[in-house]
């Protein structure tokens, strides 16, 4: 993979410059990928790093479906929208993730220093708003936790997220929002790299 423009490792960051190309100066969405399988072992090292990483109130609402099985893999692929129906149907590993909307049910566990957690989560719709936002906190993590391991990732929103979340979450309790194609990227699998927002577009200070 050929490195993109100023990709030069940045001095100020105390991360190891290869980790810095690694995850985020030379890391991109893939689009192809070889056949070599995804292991579970991979799976559990990449859970045990990214489980760390902060969201609010140590929420965890994060959960995730492999999807393995030819039949399972063809139920996904009917709800996925254009090209990424391609894509999702030859990807070594598929991973539906998805927002358990009732992760305050386990916080007496996470924040055990406070006394029933749960109950700030008590209305269903400040609860939905929460378990999203941490949840999409989580994916971010869990797609740089792919990266780690040296795989690639192919994130996508390209589905009917109602139908996916029925056909893989029959509890009704947990809301698909991310799909994410994984393994070791093939033939073309990068676009060119897109531009990005200079420092002085996205920071100021008051």
């Amino acid at each position: 993979m050929s490195a993109p423009e100023n990709s030069e490792a940045l001095g100020p960051l105390t991360l190891a410059p290869e980790a810095q190309r690694q995850l985020f100066l030379e890391a991109r969405t893939a689009n192809t990928f070889t056949d070599e399988p995804v292991t579970d072992e991979q799976l559990r090292a990449i859970h045990e790093l990214v489980k760390y990483a902060p969201t609010s109130l140590n929420q965890q609402p994060l959960r995730v479906v492999l999807v393995r099985s030819e039949e399972a893999r063809a139920r996904l692929v009917t709800h996925m929208t254009g090209r990424n129906q391609e894509k999702t149907a030859k990807a070594p590993l598929v991973a539906v993730l998805a927002a358990d909307l009732d992760f305050h049910e386990e916080l007496p566990r996470l924040v055990p220093f406070m006394e029933n957690p749960q109950a700030i989560f008590a209305d269903p719709e400040a609860r939905e708003g929460s378990a999203r936002f941490n949840t999409a906190l989580q994916v971010g993590y869990f797609i740089l936790g792919v990266r780690a391991a040296g795989l690639a990732a192919g994130p996508m929103i390209g589905f009917d997220h109602a139908a996916v979340s029925k056909e893989f979450f029959e509890d009704g309790r947990h809301a698909a929002v991310c799909v994410v194609n994984i393994g070791k990227p093939g033939p073309d699998a990068w676009m060119g790299r897109l531009p990005r927002l200079e420092y002085e577009e996205v920071f100021r200070t008051v």
